[in-house]
């Protein structure tokens, strides 16, 4: 199966998606802030060193794109993609600072076909983030609405 084959059927419990390690840069992170979440420990360094965080550290919606970004690369989403009604339980636990090295992983937590539409499924997904250290710098859970795969000529 090609990274953009995935269909419903694809997906299996426990299943466990890996994705490439990503660098993140200070100038990533300022480009970011500025245009999305521009709070000072996000785009004014001596701001930021006299924050908690003592340092200036990446938005948490833009770790989360990345290790959707990184995820997406290593094929946790393809042609039956339907989107997501929604993320439950989004947890920000560390800080990602500059130079920083980000993992992606997903976990398969649940799958069911859908009751009311056949052609289609609904698979629940565990993500996680880490650095370069092995810890855990944020969590949530995501419902993706998956086709199943059409059928055959």
């Amino acid at each position: 199966m090609s990274k953009s084959e995935r269909w419903f059927e694809d997906y299996t419990l426990g299943e466990i998606i890996k994705a490439d390690g990503r660098t993140i840069s200070e100038p990533e992170i300022l480009a970011f802030a500025f245009t999305y979440d521009p709070q000072p420990f996000h785009i004014d360094k001596l701001a930021a060193e006299q924050s908690p965080y003592k340092g200036l550290i990446a938005s948490g919606w833009q770790t989360a794109l990345l290790g959707f970004r990184m995820l997406l690369d290593a094929g946790l989403l393809g042609k039956g993609s339907m989107g997501s009604p929604g993320l439950d339980e989004i947890r920000w636990f560390l800080p990602v600072r500059p130079g920083d090295t980000l993992y992606g992983r997903a976990s398969i937590e649940d799958k069911r076909e859908s009751a009311s539409k056949p052609d289609r499924g609904i698979v629940r997904m565990k993500y996680w983030i880490e650095n370069q250290k092995g810890e855990t710098v944020m969590s949530f859970y995501g419902t993706q609405m998956v086709l199943k795969r059409p059928a055959g000529p």
